[in-house]
């Protein structure tokens, strides 16, 4: 589980990250990376979209808590970026089926290419 400081709550904080942020997708998710650098740094904040068109409630829950799971281990790499920072994980309809390890694998690839250089 995520610590309530890094959980992204607000819609507002949603609407930036996916509207102004970097986007990279991959079969199971797309990540959208929101980083202002002149902002006093301050804990990164994830939040998860799975809509219904992943499966049922206990599939779409199941999927939020492999996610968060595996953002939880990236924490420490985003911690790094400067300033502040907002990560949204939209979920596709892929990503019901999808083993942990398929999961892990396109979010570390979809980071990778979303973190500023």
């Amino acid at each position: 589980m995520l610590s309530a400081v890094h959980r992204l709550r607000d819609s507002d904080g949603f609407r930036r990250a996916v509207r102004s942020g970097r986007r990279a997708g991959s079969p199971t998710m797309v990540v959208h990376l929101w980083v202002d650098p002149v902002a006093v740094a301050g804990p990164v904040q994830v939040g998860f979209t799975v809509s219904k068109a992943v499966g049922d409630a206990a599939t779409r829950n199941r999927v939020k808590r492999r996610l968060r799971h595996l953002t939880r281990e990236h924490l420490p790499q985003l911690e790094g970026l400067p300033g502040r920072a907002a990560l949204v994980v939209r979920a596709l309809p892929a990503a019901a089926g999808a083993s942990y390890e398929t999961l892990g694998a396109d979010l570390a690839r979809s980071l990778e290419r979303v973190s500023p250089a």
